[in-house]
């Protein structure tokens, strides 16, 4: 079975260069960029300083004196201004290339053959290797890099589908911005948090949340059996809300469930669909409070 790849047009890419990029970096995102190097990246999100959600990304070697930052398209213009603000003195630049540089995502048995990738930064999600690799290429030649080393071009909804069974979140679809947090949303089991390095925005509500044992809702997988609800469709259980629908395609979505009623079992609703929460090999859930 050939690798497979596609092409995430949804992704953007900030480059963050000068010399201190990294230090720059490291007091805003929840994860440690002294990790960073060629072929590798991290996973992290910006917080609020009230420790809630506003960005996710991929930080990698750009390869040439910067650090490249994957996150939502559509969002980075935004993200690429609040960077700028929080320069101050710092000897650093801040630069929206999300035209000039495109994502993929390659995906299968053997994918991570694919790193290094000549002409571009390709690295193994740090997420879970399952995810495969990223690929962060020139404008226009992601798709000639890739076939180039063997890989086959596959519709988005192949990558969509991997995604959704493994439980994992992508950005804004799945993390409602100034309200989520980040340990309701699989960062520490999927390497998006650094618990040992120095402070950063919002990391006080992080570490509380995580040493008070203060989770009481989980982002799942979910099989959907009916029509696909739509995104912030609520879900029942006994007639009562217990969560609500996130990203969702073909019969399997996320949600944002009570972790008390996944424990519980029993059938969850949501408008004519009926939900099977999951709970992916990755993920821990805390022990029931007494």
């Amino acid at each position: 079975m050939p690798i497979a790849f596609t092409l995430l047009s949804h992704r953007g890419v900030i480059a963050v260069g000068g010399e201190d990029r990294a230090a720059f970096l490291q007091g805003l995102i929840s994860n440690d960029t002294t990790k960073v190097a060629p072929g590798r990246a991290i996973w992290a999100a910006l917080l609020t300083p009230q420790g809630r959600f506003l960005n996710d990304m991929f930080v990698a070697d750009g390869g040439d004196g910067t650090l490249l930052i994957e996150t939502e398209r559509e969002r980075a213009p935004a993200l690429a201004r609040k960077l700028t603000l929080y320069k101050l003195r710092s000897r650093v630049t801040v630069e929206d290339r999300s035209a000039a540089i495109e994502v993929a995502v390659a995906f299968g048995p053997g994918v991570g053959t694919l790193v290094p990738l000549d002409g571009a930064a390709a690295f193994v999600d740090p997420r879970l290797p399952a995810l495969g690799v990223r690929v962060l290429a020139p404008a226009g030649r992601a798709a000639a890099l890739l076939a180039a080393r063997g890989a086959q071009e596959a519709p988005p909804e192949d990558y969509e589908k991997l995604r959704l069974s493994l439980g994992v979140p992508d950005g804004s679809r799945d993390l409602r911005p100034e309200k989520a947090l980040l340990l309701e949303s699989g960062f520490d089991e999927l390497n998006g948090v650094d618990w040992q390095k120095g402070c950063y925005m919002g990391q006080e509500l992080t570490a509380r949340t995580k040493y008070r044992g203060l989770v009481r809702k989980r982002l799942f997988p979910v099989k959907v059996d009916g029509p696909l609800p739509a995104p912030g469709s609520p879900v029942e259980r006994d007639g009562q809300e217990v969560g609500e629908v996130r990203s969702g395609a073909g019969d399997r979505a996320l949600a944002l469930l009570r972790l008390d009623a996944v424990r519980a079992g029993g059938e969850l609703i949501s408008g004519e669909a009926r939900l099977r929460a999951e709970v992916p090999d990755w993920m821990r859930l805390p022990e029931p409070a007494d």
